[in-house]
């Protein structure tokens, strides 16, 4: 249908010839969950337009158990890590992947790297922590990581020197963007030396801004967790006359937090976003905006996400966090003293509440919606790795589990559209004007 559909090939150990132990078969009828072949694809993207075709489509193949796999599971020892900030659902991965490493395909040993990278750094890092049933039993229960999470490289080598003295053939790196560039370079040291050890990631972060993965786990609960918050800072400020409701969410490059609340709640009346610039004074100025708002309905409420109108501040600094991201500078803080002193001068006198609940969002269990995505991301980066897939990171396309070669996914990311269906719906929930200029 396309005028260039290629067909993405994912980094392999070398040939899968051992039968998997798995109940699954091929045959159509038996009643039993299936083997997924080899040869199965998703493309993307899903949509197709004869007057504007996509420049290029891919053929991912599709994840799950195959029949045939690199590891003798008897054999072999594994290891999961997780890094970065939290995230609902880091537990509930740490404990499916375990079951379906031990309970499934009967790998003996399965190891907790402690506190992301530094871990696999014996000159900075805690031991690693054999991992056990009785260990993970209920920790899908509680938010957070048993296992600990940081942030920062560490040299690659002294990585990958780690994982060979301590025989592990398996490592699962859970994590963001950042996590996964940090496995590609644990991922290329190996195939310098030509080790079979597999790498595979499992995305981690609440913006769900990851390319290639549609929904990352997490996201449902924070959307949950901040349409609360915002639902809250409507009856703040419906409570005192022009009454203000200021809530700053996640979301360093991408809105997709901020704008899913916002849909969640509908008590929102301006969203504020990275990929939609915005000006905050003259007639058509955001300031002017509230202001009507306020004379109109003697209330409001306004959602900005963390990296909206950083240009408003000079921009980013150049200074950077340990995951290599530029400083933002605090929007929500400013936009705070902005609406304040504005205000002040043009009246009326306004009552903001200003709500910042970063930290609670993301530390909070798992909603039931990511309890069953964090099974799924787990289970299938088990089995990827148990095939000798490496190099890779399960994404989700058109609600497909897909294998994702980390050289066509990291460092890059999905955006909120400004002329998409999210950003009309938001627009059309809250009533804001298209752009204020």
């Amino acid at each position: 249908m396309g005028g260039n559909v290629r067909m993405v090939s994912v980094p392999s150990l070398g040939a899968a010839n051992i039968p998997s132990p798995l109940r699954r078969t091929t045959t159509p009828g038996d009643g039993l969950p299936k083997f997924v072949s080899p040869t199965q694809y998703v493309r993307w993207p899903l949509e197709w337009n004869p007057q504007q075709p996509p420049e290029e489509e891919l053929l991912f193949e599709k994840a799950g158990p195959r029949q045939q796999i690199f590891f003798d599971p008897r054999q072999v020892r594994a290891a999961l890590v997780t890094c970065g900030g939290l995230c609902p659902g880091l537990n509930n991965v740490i404990r499916s992947a375990f079951l379906e490493l031990a309970m499934n395909y009967g790998v003996p040993e399965v190891w907790g790297i402690r506190y992301g990278f530094r871990g696999l750094n014996p000159a900075v890092g805690d031991p690693p922590v054999r991992l056990s049933l009785e260990m993970v039993e209920h920790i899908h229960q509680a938010g957070g990581t048993i296992l600990g999470s940081s942030r920062g490289p560490q040299d690659p080598a002294v990585m990958v020197d780690f994982l060979a003295k301590q025989q592990i053939q398996i490592l699962l790196c859970i994590g963001g963007d950042g996590t996964q560039q940090g496995a590609q370079k644990i991922f290329e040291e190996i195939q310098r030396r030509r080790l079979p050890i597999a790498v595979v990631g499992v995305p981690k972060t609440i913006d769900n801004d990851i390319l290639y993965c549609e929904r990352s786990f997490g996201f449902a609960t924070a959307v949950a967790e901040a349409a609360r918050v915002l639902d809250c800072a409507h009856v703040e400020s419906k409570g005192a006359p022009y009454g203000i409701g200021l809530v700053k969410l996640m979301g360093r490059e991408s809105g997709f937090i901020a704008a899913a609340a916002t849909l969640a709640s509908q008590e929102v009346n301006f969203t504020l976003i990275p990929e939609v610039p915005f000006v905050l004074d003259g007639p058509g100025g955001f300031l002017d905006a509230l202001r009507r708002r306020l004379l109109e309905r003697r209330h409001a409420v306004i959602v900005v996400a963390e990296g909206a109108g950083q240009d408003l501040m000079g921009g980013p600094s150049e200074q950077r966090d340990a995951s290599g991201n530029r400083k933002l500078q605090d929007i929500g803080l400013f936009l705070k003293e902005r609406i304040t002193a504005y205000f002040a001068e043009h009246g009326p006198e306004v009552s903001l509440k200003y709500i910042d609940p970063s930290y609670i969002i993301r530390s909070v269990p798992a909603s039931s919606e990511d309890d069953i995505l964090c099974d799924q991301f787990a289970r299938h980066a088990v089995h990827a790795a148990m095939a000798g897939k490496t190099g890779m990171m399960v994404g989700l396309v058109n609600g497909v589990f897909v294998h994702v070669p980390w050289s066509l996914s990291v460092g890059r990311r999905r955006y909120v559209d400004e002329e998409g269906d999210l950003w009309a719906a938001v627009l059309a929930a809250t009533g804001q004007p298209k752009r204020f200029l």
